[in-house]
């Protein structure tokens, strides 16, 4: 250990400069986990909004070693790379999800993950990197993103939880670059130097796209950071704890921040799956319970009085909103609007949070008639580490004074609990998917890698890879 190093830097380096993980459920899980995050890649393709973002700023000249963006035939720079592949994963908020003291997306790491290691794959051929080297550095970036969220609440102060995404994608980055203890601890020094993001983009009267581009510009920022200090650049060791002048001071309301158990492959393994719709993952229970209602009163809108909504602390805070929705961004975080489209549709897909369904006058009238609550006994579960429940109920009351019966539900599909029943599903939306942007052939070849976990993790990086490219 070096002498006069924040005790955190030091563990996450010492984490990270640990042999690569092999325990057998985590890499399972890191297979699908990034099959669903490319799978989200390509449906955000659908999006011209995700498409004009991803575009290089500056028209540059193919070089030797660019990467590829899967399903485009584009190629760019690793920074490059790294935003517009984090942007499409996160672009319609369908990818994996953490929920801790604080949350995020610990798969908005994969795309600088994937660009870096394409780009030194192609330069170094005498150094192979294989999707199983891969799987392994997409472990410890859900570890260091994922631990650090379970006792540390950024929301709390008003900075976004893409802050871990920097320093998770920093640390994959040095791994990949090879990095020593010196450079691990002087890039991640860095990270905690930077402005970071506030959370107004996620909220009213804010809330806007940049909740699906500010993790690929993190990530992209992750990496620059890591580059400079893998070339020589001094750190700041001293950084979280120095009082006045410190992260932990300055922007942290003098808390210091907590590892809250020891680091392995936690979080991978119990990491939560968007299944099958593309709702903040705080309301995916809220929604399960909609649509269970949904063939009992799709005949009775009309009558309905009340709908009582009942939650997590976590959920209320984060998601209730009333009052108007300005564009989708708003509309996929509000849990009334959810519970709303469940009860009228029967179904949820990224359309229902655009025009036109948006403008139906139903959706904001029920909404009208929602009261959202808090069970102290969901937020308990919800923070169990034995459970981590993500428990919702909805009641309907009716004008007649009856009402149904309360639905409750308590881990959605996705949820580790229910892993074995979700393997299907994350197929079938994988495939379904990359159907919008790929021809069959390209999909059947894509699909048969995935189905023989040992071939995919021989693959080198750069060949898979070029088995994404979208012919022009």
């Amino acid at each position: 250990m070096q002498a006069q190093v924040d005790p955190l830097l030091q563990r996450l380096t010492d984490y990270c400069l640990r042999p690569p993980i092999q325990k057998k459920k985590a890499i399972q899980t890191a297979h699908y986990c990034l099959m669903d995050s490319l799978g989200c890649a390509l449906l955000a393709l659908n999006k011209p909004d995700c498409q004009r973002l991803i575009q290089p700023v500056f028209e540059q000249p193919p070089g030797d070693f660019f990467c590829r963006i899967p399903g485009t035939a584009m190629l760019a720079d690793p920074l490059q790379a790294s935003f517009s592949l984090g942007v499409m994963i996160r672009w319609l908020d369908y990818n994996d999800t953490w929920l801790a003291a604080e949350w995020g997306h610990p798969s908005d790491n994969i795309g600088m993950i994937l660009a870096l290691a394409d780009h030194l794959d192609q330069k170094y051929p005498h150094k192979p990197i294989t999707m199983g080297e891969l799987f392994s550095v997409m472990i410890k970036a859900y570890e260091i993103q994922g631990v650090l969220a379970l006792k540390n609440s950024f929301n709390q102060v008003g900075l976004d939880h893409v802050i871990l995404v920097k320093l998770a994608s920093t640390a994959a980055a040095c791994i990949l670059l090879g990095s020593d203890e010196t450079v691990f601890i002087n890039a991640l020094s860095q990270v905690w130097l930077d402005g970071h993001s506030l959370r107004s983009y996620r909220h009213y009267p804010n809330t806007g796209s940049r909740k699906s581009w500010a993790a690929g510009d993190a990530s992209r920022r992750g990496l620059w950071l890591a580059l400079i200090s893998h070339a020589g650049e001094m750190g700041y060791p001293l950084v979280l704890n120095t009082p006045k002048w410190g992260f932990c001071d300055v922007l942290f309301n003098s808390q210091r921040l907590q590892l809250a158990r020891p680091m392995g492959s936690y979080i991978m393994e119990n990491i939560l799956f968007k299944l099958p719709f593309p709702a903040e993952f705080h309301a995916q229970t809220a929604l399960d319970a909609a649509i269970q209602l949904y063939p009992k009163i799709k005949s009775k809108w009309q009558a309905i009085s009340q709908i009582v909504i009942t939650t997590t602390e976590a959920g209320q805070r984060i998601i209730s909103k009333s009052g108007p929705l300005k564009n989708p961004a708003d509309r996929d975080h509000c849990l009334e609007y959810i519970v709303a489209v469940g009860l009228l549709y029967g179904t949820l897909s990224y359309e229902s949070y655009e025009l036109p369904l948006a403008n139906d006058p139903e959706i904001d009238r029920l909404r009208s008639l929602m009261t959202v609550r808090e069970d102290p006994s969901f937020t308990q579960d919800y923070l169990d580490p034995s459970k981590r429940a993500i428990p919702n109920s909805v009641t309907l009351h009716f004008n007649d004074g009856s009402k149904s019966i309360t639905e409750t539900v308590h881990f959605p599909l996705g949820h580790p609990q229910r892993r074995d029943e979700s393997i299907s599903t994350i197929e079938s939306k994988f495939e379904q998917n990359l159907k919008t942007v790929l021809p069959a052939t390209q999909i059947k070849a894509i699909t048969a890698l995935f189905k023989d976990p040992q071939a995919l993790s021989q693959c080198r990086v750069s060949d898979f890879m070029a088995t994404w490219k979208k012919e022009e």
